[in-house]
């Protein structure tokens, strides 16, 4: 069996689950943060909406610089409507989605490195990448989220079993 048949099915689930939280952010909430030193709520979804498109620049090329020299910053994608905000991560997903099933063994075996600002902050399989940076990082993030959602009276939905808000049938 290729990796790739492995690998998606975990993948689709854990964007089935992702989709499902970011269904619940609300509206009007994008500048509310539980400390000073957390990504405010927008920021937070924004963030979960973008990280299925790393799947995409892991598996189509072998470096990706956030911070190249020369280049223009990076605006991190905030939520400005949960529309918008589903809009951006189903076609991260779609595409990342493709990428994986269009990816050979040999291919998810080759180094992905990640830099900023031309520092090396980890070199990979590009499965290892996959699996490290793009899938258990939305997993985090979508943990924080339910958090967000609890501390603004929303209803957490069930992810890997009931949650306190949501009964499964």
């Amino acid at each position: 069996m290729a990796i790739r048949d492995t690998f998606l099915p975990e993948f689709s689930h854990e964007m089935t689950m992702a989709r499902r939280t970011l269904e619940r952010v609300p509206e009007g909430k994008a500048d509310w943060v539980p400390h000073p030193r957390s990504m405010k709520m927008g920021r937070l979804a924004g963030h979960i909406a973008e990280l299925p498109g790393l799947a995409t620049a892991a598996l189509s090329r072998d470096l990706l610089d956030f911070r190249s020299p020369g280049a223009p910053p990076r605006t991190p994608y905030v939520m400005t409507t949960r529309e918008d905000l589903l809009r951006m991560f189903d076609k991260n997903v779609a595409a990342a989605s493709a990428a994986i099933l269009g990816a050979s063994d040999e291919s998810m075996a080759k180094t992905f490195t990640l830099a900023a600002g031309g520092k090396v902050i980890f070199a990979l399989p590009r499965l290892a990448a996959l699996r490290g940076f793009v899938l258990n990082h939305v997993i985090h993030h979508r943990g924080q989220l339910t958090v967000y959602l609890r501390l603004n009276d929303v209803p957490v939905p069930s992810i890997y079993g009931p949650s306190a808000d949501e009964q499964l049938s």
